[in-house]
């Protein structure tokens, strides 16, 4: 093969990704890109905050409806630190 060939190859690649890539970014852009595609108004669980304790803990407060739950995520598995915590006014204004 000579260098017209290996171009070709290269253009076409480049092509075929880049069409790859655009359809992923609209699919995301237009919802597609969620499990069970869940409208976020119908969604009820969110995460609503993230800190990391050390390199291999992270502790994470999650909101279902009005309550929220403390929960240790490790490397030894998930630990529920706190439950029925009542959400502060406020924040489902967001």
């Amino acid at each position: 093969m000579d260098y017209p060939h290996y171009l070709k190859f290269f253009f076409a690649l480049i092509l075929v990704l880049s069409l790859m890539g655009g359809l992923a970014f609209l699919l995301k852009r237009f919802g597609y890109g969620q499990i069970g595609m869940i409208s976020p108004k119908n969604k009820r669980l969110k995460i609503i905050e993230t800190m990391p304790i050390d390199a291999k803990h992270k502790a994470i407060l999650l909101q279902r409806d009005d309550t929220q739950h403390l929960v240790l995520f490790g490397t030894n598995g998930d630990t529920v630190i706190e439950t029925n915590i009542k959400a502060p006014k406020d924040s489902n204004e967001k």
